[in-house]
């Protein structure tokens, strides 16, 4: 049987998605709903970087940088968006930061929606590892 790739940590930040997103609505900026997400990661004692940087290399050489929204217990990054919809370019973003971290999984949110939206977002370099959706 295939296995989820990080099942309990993606059910706790999704859970925690979902609390922001049920307390505050769809109507925020962005920041608003990355420093609630923060507050909530906190309250449960889960480890988190914020505003991480990560180098973009080119064999030796580093070419640029990416900052991500969250990196929780450096082992799933959590990516955050208020925008009308989500766009192929939002999840080439994760999996572009998944990429330069070598990590397996990444959540996309979106909290402008009436729902919430995620999307689990799987490193496909890593091939060794099979995913379903939950």
């Amino acid at each position: 049987m295939p296995r989820i790739i990080q099942k309990e940590l993606s059910y706790e930040i999704v859970g925690i998605l979902f609390d922001v997103h049920s307390r505050l609505g769809n109507r925020y900026q962005e920041k608003y709903y990355q420093r609630a997400v923060a507050e909530a990661l906190k309250g449960k004692n889960i480890r988190y970087e914020q505003e991480l940087e990560v180098d973009l290399k080119y064999k030796d050489a580093k070419i640029g940088k990416y900052f991500l929204d969250f990196l929780i217990e450096e082992k799933v990054i959590l990516e955050i968006k208020a925008v009308p919809r989500l766009l192929p370019r939002d999840f080439h973003q994760v999996l572009a930061y998944l990429k330069a971290r070598g990590l397996e999984l990444g959540i996309l949110t979106n909290f402008r929606s009436e729902s919430l939206v995620y999307k689990r977002i799987l490193n496909s370099d890593l091939k060794t590892r099979i995913d379903t959706n939950f």
